[in-house]
């Protein structure tokens, strides 16, 4: 349950619906090839399960599958590889494109360096030990990076950074978003008409959830009590939040109608992170018809218009009291923030992709990169 989870069922849905020669390799409860049309998935059983994260596991003995991987694609033929992280799939993904010589592309989805130092922060409280962390783990990152052909990342700023830094060439993928499985069509009103502020996410330390304490106390000081926080996820600050907002309600991750319904049911939607490189969280809560109120640093990432679709802020407390007193302005942010979304969908999205990807394997620097290993 995470941003790069739901890219990558939403790549496999339109390669489906388009029948387009589609191969993905992901962590399954057996090891197994199903052929389902023109999508080919060939899912591995992890066998060591390190965990990483509430959901997320890295198995270190995953290149074991190598052979039967390659296999399989060899039957496959692929002109390209596509990994999306230095994960266990990413690193088995990295090993078999330069065995079989096939381009690799690489996608920037999560700034780690800056999880690995907030998290060093959170757990010693030395800030010089947690930017050593997040100094070093930018350059393992980046080394790991430099072994692709090209890198696609989602936003410009970052498309900038890892031409910049890793010498490679760069590209940009935009996120997108379902508009029908979110709308503001399952928008159900509580009949105690309390303001509704929430968040959808994990629940960590670089996310930044503990900016909800300080609304909290924010808007109390103000005189406010007429509002509620719906938090959902899970993760390791949850017990944090729960003590220190004992009325906020924490269903936990929720899937399906449920989400939909989470998000419709909120008057405004906050998204405290700004480590984020695109959270589809934002775009998923525009499109079920909620103002967002983000960071100006994610504000410049996403693309979000101050006062149009919602606020760019770094003190969320004065756009949740302008929406709290003037519904005309909640309303109207929330029609501009789901006709934004709306021009967002998926499909266009992945044909994008696919025109990056042929403009990339045109590139004079990745075909000579794929023919000076072919040569070696």
């Amino acid at each position: 349950m995470n941003g790069v989870g739901t890219v990558c069922r939403e790549f496999t849905a339109f390669a489906q619906r388009q029948q387009l020669p589609f191969c993905h390799v992901n962590a399954g409860l057996v090891t197994r090839v199903q052929q389902e049309g023109s999508v080919t998935s060939i899912e591995l059983k992890r066998g060591i399960r390190i965990p990483l994260d509430k959901d997320l596991y890295c198995d270190p003995l995953l290149s074991r599958y190598r052979n039967r991987v390659m296999a399989e694609l060899r039957k496959f033929q692929p002109d390209l590889i596509h990994i999306t992280g230095p994960g266990d799939f990413g690193v088995l993904g990295f090993w078999i494109s330069h065995l079989m010589n096939v381009p690799l592309a690489a996608s920037w989805h999560t700034n780690l360096h800056e999880y690995a130092g907030r998290r060093v922060l959170k757990i010693v409280g030395w800030k010089w030990a947690a930017a050593l962390v997040e100094r070093q783990s930018l350059r393992a990152l980046l080394a790991f990076y430099r072994l692709a052909h090209f890198v696609i990342s989602p936003n410009q700023p970052m498309m900038d950074f890892l031409r910049e830094r890793i010498r490679r060439p760069s590209y940009m993928m935009k996120h997108g978003v379902d508009a029908i499985r979110f709308s503001a069509d399952f928008r159900a009103r509580n009949g105690n008409g309390q303001f509704c502020i929430g968040w959808v996410g994990r629940l960590t330390p670089e996310k930044n959830v503990r900016a909800f304490a300080e609304i909290d106390g924010c808007l109390r000081a103000a005189g406010e009590s007429n509002f509620r926080l719906l938090l959902v996820g899970d993760g390791s600050e949850r017990e944090w939040l729960r003590q220190r907002l004992p009325g906020a309600t924490m269903p936990g991750f929720l899937e399906g109608n449920e989400l939909a319904q989470a998000f419709a049911s909120m008057d405004a939607f906050i998204f405290p992170s700004q480590t984020d490189t695109f959270g589809l969280v934002v775009l998923e809560a525009m499109a079920s018809g909620v103002p967002v109120l983000l960071t100006s640093a994610a504000g410049k990432r996403f693309g979000i218009q101050d006062g149009v679709e919602g606020f760019v802020s770094d003190n969320f407390c004065n756009g949740i009291l302008a929406l709290m007193h003037d519904n005309g302005l909640r309303q109207r942010m929330g029609d501009a923030a789901a006709a934004f979304a709306r021009t967002q969908g998926w499909s266009g999205v992945f044909e994008d992709l696919y025109a990056t990807y042929a403009t990339a394997l045109a590139c004079p620097e990745v075909r000579e990169r794929t023919e000076k290993r072919a040569a070696y």
